[in-house]
């Protein structure tokens, strides 16, 4: 027997209508319609007779366990007057006739494949699975997001006043969570390597202990295993799992500034794995190592990542590249540096056996004594040269929608011809923006830097945000969204903060989202399956 979501779902796609064409009918929200037609929520009173009407069915139909719609038009015609003959067809019941041929064979065909389904069980698995076959919704996609640079989750007690999405114009996930969609914010390592950072986003999403590889440990000198966490707290339960209709759990996963390389990498191993990992560990390698899961992530979106490096890793030592980070870290925590900086962020350092910092010099230590051993670390990776060796290792998924988006805070100067940072940039900004303006030739390695690297959001160039080198790549087209390669958004105004709330209005960063949110999710999913 059909449910209530079932039948919304036939009678919408009877009408060819999308979800939001039903929303706009009904005066509700996508999201409402979705959560009817997954089962999620039910329509109250009011909903049902207007969609009864709307679809021209009976109320019951909706309510009930009927498998064949019964229209409107049906009961007024069995309902004509006692004294009238049956056989005596007037002007109003030839209307009706033929006005409901086409409703009946719609019903027909609806009951008929029922038929089929249930009597073919070895071909069809059941009226459930001819359900999913038929579908063309999948559930919603929930959306990861995960910080960059410095950054913080909900982890962090910082995250309580000053939340890393949404700074200063509020909590971003709750805003969207509250808008219908399923948001959850992730923890990893502010100051470790995309690797590292990656391993600990795959623990976290699963709710598994968190496995940085025994080839890549032992390579880097570091301990194997980090933090564990549980299934019951994992951020997207059963993800990679089925639902009843045996449609895919996937997700959506967005990255901020050194978060994209995150996300890419995360979806890079789930399809194609880690071969040394794979050698090493063998049956004990990690998930995340095995490769075989492309089809778990549904789209990556990359906001003012430095794909490519950042020409700031050039400009500045390392000292006021650590000062500089954690002026940010400030900033957008709207903390005094004065403030003893252990009192509410999480370094997250397990691995190398470093423990949290009290004050702010002993965070420049540590922060210093990571960035300055070996490759494994996000100095290494956020430089152009390191950013190479990782874009190498990092490939494109074919079922995989890809989103990239860069800011632009800087503008020519008349005197220099240089880049100079506009007047709405934020402070602690501003030196960066103005030195990398001003670098257009590598004088520290032999990675080749040009003019078309002076445009910047204040700590990456415009050029790196927009995609990786070597990727395929095309400019963001509306009517043509492709999955496998960089679709290449508009480059925006703003700064590296703009785009998570910093400086910045409650409007613009809630539209910014709601606009992304509404794009992904109505992409093409899982293709359709028919009988017929």
């Amino acid at each position: 027997m059909m449910n209530i979501s079932d039948k919304i779902q036939i009678l919408r796609r009877d009408k060819e209508w999308s979800q939001d064409e039903l929303a706009e009918k009904l005066n509700v929200s996508r999201q409402s319609v979705s959560k009817w037609e997954s089962g999620k929520a039910l329509p109250d009173s009011e909903k049902i007779l207007a969609m009864a009407k709307l679809f021209d069915v009976s109320t019951d139909f909706l309510l009930k366990d009927e498998q064949e719609p019964v229209f409107v038009d049906d009961e007024q015609v069995n309902d004509q007057p006692k004294n009238q003959a049956a056989d005596a067809p007037t002007e109003n019941t030839e209307k009706k006739k033929h006005k409901l041929s086409g409703k009946k064979i719609v019903a027909i065909v609806v009951a008929a494949c029922i038929v089929i389904a249930a009597i073919t069980p070895l071909f069809f698995g059941g009226y459930s699975a001819f359900l999913s076959k038929i579908s063309e919704d999948p559930v919603q996609y929930p959306y990861v997001l995960v910080h960059g640079l410095g950054g913080w989750g909900p982890e962090s007690q910082i995250d309580q006043t000053s939340p890393y999405w949404g700074s200063s114009t509020g909590n971003l996930a709750e805003y969207l969570n509250s808008e219908g969609y399923s948001v959850s914010v992730a923890s990893v390592g502010p100051f470790s390597s995309t690797w590292d950072r990656t391993c600990e986003l795959y623990a976290e999403l699963t709710g598994t202990k968190v496995d940085y590889g025994e080839a890549h440990s032992k390579e880097h000198g570091h301990e194997r295993y980090g933090r564990e966490y549980t299934a019951e707290n994992a951020l997207v339960q059963n993800w990679g799992g089925k639902t009843k209709r045996g449609q895919r759990i996937k997700i959506n996963v967005i990255g901020h500034s050194f978060g994209g390389e995150t996300v890419r990498l995360l979806a890079s191993l789930m399809a194609y794995g880690d071969e040394a990992e794979k050698a090493a560990t063998g049956d004990e390698t990690s998930g995340l190592f095995t490769g075989g899961k492309a089809d778990w992530i549904n789209s990556v979106t990359t906001l003012c990542s430095p794909h490519n490096g950042s020409t700031l890793f050039y400009v500045v030592d390392q000292g006021k590249l650590v000062n500089t980070v954690l002026g940010l870290v400030y900033a957008a925590s709207g903390v005094a540096r004065s403030a003893q900086i252990g009192d509410f962020y999480d370094f997250r350092l397990e691995q190398f056996g470093m423990s949290g910092a009290s004050t702010e010099s002993q965070a420049e230590s540590i922060i210093n004594t990571v960035f300055s051993e070996g490759t494994d670390n996000a100095a290494y990776d956020l430089s152009p040269d390191g950013a190479q060796e990782l874009n190498k290792k990092i490939k494109l998924v074919d079922n995989v929608y890809y989103f990239s988006y860069s800011y632009l805070t800087t503008e020519t100067s008349a005197l220099t011809g240089k880049q100079i940072p506009k007047s709405s940039t934020l402070p602690v900004l501003i030196i960066p923006a103005t030195l990398m303006g001003r670098y257009s030739t590598n004088t520290k390695t032999d990675f080749k830097i040009d003019e078309t690297w002076l445009p910047n959001d204040g700590l990456v160039n415009v050029v790196s945000a927009r995609y990786p080198i070597g990727d395929e790549y095309q400019e963001y087209d509306a009517e043509n969204i492709v999955k496998g390669k960089w679709n290449v958004m508009p480059t925006l105004p703003g700064d590296h903060g703009t785009v998570i709330g910093m400086n910045v209005g409650a409007e613009e960063t809630h539209n910014f989202y709601d606009t992304l949110f509404k794009m992904i999710d109505s992409q093409p999913r899982d293709k359709k399956y028919y009988i017929f």
